[in-house]
């Protein structure tokens, strides 16, 4: 099915935009003749493509947790960045993700991986990358989705209420240089630390304490606050 407006929800106007760039125009054809193809596999599924906007409207973002391209494993993917489907092994960076939402808020982790309840409270939970081959890591990097998303960005940084930024890993800290995240700009946080991955969580993710950081910044700017269990 040929993409639409309407895949975007509530940030189809704002991105009205790139509509008619070439460059948009191609990537789209470029995804769309992929997801045609029986293989390789592309995840998302197709229609989970835009979850993340789809369930984070511009009005709504409180914070936003950047990664970098889906999983790329059978089942995985849902359009969310971090975020698996219900029934799917746990990944190991978001059994880590869990591990610090205990020690700094007490939260006990779920059995399941879906943070879709993050994302229906204005945790917008964006893919530097939107698609990926199976089983091949980065694979559609360069496609043109870093300059989707970038708009993306553009966008909440626009927007009139307090945003955080958590900035896991050099290549979503990468992409805050050069979005110029919150400069100077009151309404804005920025956090930064290593990656949840099994091969750098000891050395600066454990600890930072996001969550309890990024509540603190709501409420000292009058927002309400993120329930950061997940049900």
């Amino acid at each position: 099915m040929p993409f639409c407006a309407e895949d975007l929800g509530a940030w189809a106007p704002y991105l009205q935009d790139v509509w008619g760039e070439p460059w948009f125009c191609h990537l789209m054809e470029r995804v769309e003749q992929a997801y045609s193809c029986n293989a390789p596999k592309v995840f998302p599924p197709r229609e989970e493509l835009f979850t993340a906007l789809r369930l984070t409207p511009p009005q709504k973002v409180k914070c936003v947790i950047i990664g970098q391209d889906p999983y790329h494993e059978e089942g995985q993917a849902q359009g969310l960045s971090f975020s698996v489907h219900h029934g799917v092994p746990i990944p190991r960076s978001l059994k880590n993700v869990y591990k610090e939402l205990q020690s700094d808020l007490g939260i006990a982790p779920p059995e399941h991986g879906s943070l879709k309840s993050w994302a229906e409270q204005g945790v917008l939970l964006l893919n530097t990358v939107l698609t990926v081959y199976e089983g091949q890591a980065n694979s559609h990097k360069n496609w043109g989705w870093e300059q989707f998303t970038s708009r993306v960005v553009e966008v909440i940084e626009s927007l009139p209420q307090p945003v955080a930024y958590v900035l896991w890993g050099k290549s979503a800290q990468k992409k805050a240089a050069e979005y110029q995240l919150g400069r100077q700009n009151p309404q804005r946080l920025i956090l930064q630390s290593n990656h949840p991955s099994p091969l750098s969580a000891n050395r600066g993710f454990f600890g930072s304490r996001p969550f309890s950081q990024v509540n603190h910044f709501l409420l000292t700017h009058q927002s309400v606050p993120i329930d950061w269990s997940i049900p």
